[in-house]
């Protein structure tokens, strides 16, 4: 994993935000009496993606990033079902259905990597660190 400046910098990020974009698009088709419903609930997860994978890189202890990273996982799943639920309402066809959930397993394939990765980086350390650091 290369240096990065910026949770934009992360291919993890950068995927998971052209998912978000292409959600944004799609839910635009949908069926007026679901702007409240199904519509919201997939923007919603779909930009917890990203909100949580920024908000966890900005985190100071590798931990916590992980668990922003998890977090942001159950929402990838969450918007799976919902494009599930989009197939069979007929909004969408598998053809389509199938082009989504390449994508959104191709984010939760780096977004374990990415907390393997994390994981890796912590060490016993941490606390100490943080214990005496905190303050700066």
């Amino acid at each position: 994993m290369g240096k990065t400046a910026t949770f934009e910098d992360l291919d993890l990020w950068q995927k998971a935000r052209l998912l978000r974009k292409d959600i944004s698009n799609l839910v635009k088709k949908f069926p007026e009496e679901e702007k409240y419903k199904l519509v919201d609930q997939m923007l919603r997860s779909v930009r917890s993606i990203t909100a949580n994978i920024a908000e966890g890189y900005g985190r100071f202890h590798y931990q916590e990033n992980i668990q922003f990273c998890r977090q942001a996982r159950g929402s990838i799943f969450e918007l799976l079902d919902h494009l599930t639920v989009s197939l069979d309402q007929e909004y969408i066809d598998e053809s389509k259905f199938n082009k989504f959930k390449e994508q959104i397993f191709e984010v939760i394939h780096l977004l374990n990597g990415y907390i393997k990765y994390l994981k890796g980086r912590k060490s016993p350390d941490d606390y100490f660190f943080y214990l005496n650091y905190s303050t700066i």
